[in-house]
């Protein structure tokens, strides 16, 4: 399962059976996603108390484009890699949408429900 941080106004612009295009399809060549062990680390660094934030768990078997694990971008030494997708998200791979709220400080962390599936 791959989770991708998204504005709950951008994920409630996607039309029924649509695809999800964020801009970082535009601007980068790919989707930015994460593992449950690694979701808070951009989610902290990119958002750090936000509050408008979906956590989409996507299944890469529906997506029908590549998915590639690669380095943070931009690169930091020692940093885990990250799956990157290559092409939109269609709103049928999405099999899960979370509410992704911050910590009292800021930071965030995987939600109790998705730490029991895998995090």
């Amino acid at each position: 399962m791959l989770l991708h941080i998204c504005p709950a106004a951008d994920w409630a612009a996607v039309p029924d059976g649509g695809l999800y295009r964020p801009a970082s399809l535009a601007e980068a060549g790919f989707v930015h996603c994460s593992d449950f062990g690694t979701v808070h680390l951009p989610a902290t660094r990119l958002f750090r108390g936000r509050t408008d934030l979906l956590l989409l768990c996507v299944d890469p078997a529906r997506l029908g484009v590549p998915v590639r694990w690669e380095p943070a971008v931009p690169p930091e030494p020692g940093a885990p890699w990250f799956p990157h997708v290559y092409g939109p998200i269609p709103a049928t791979a999405v099999v899960a949408v979370h509410r992704f709220p911050p910590e009292p400080d800021g930071s965030f962390r995987l939600p109790a429900e998705l730490t029991a599936l895998g995090g």
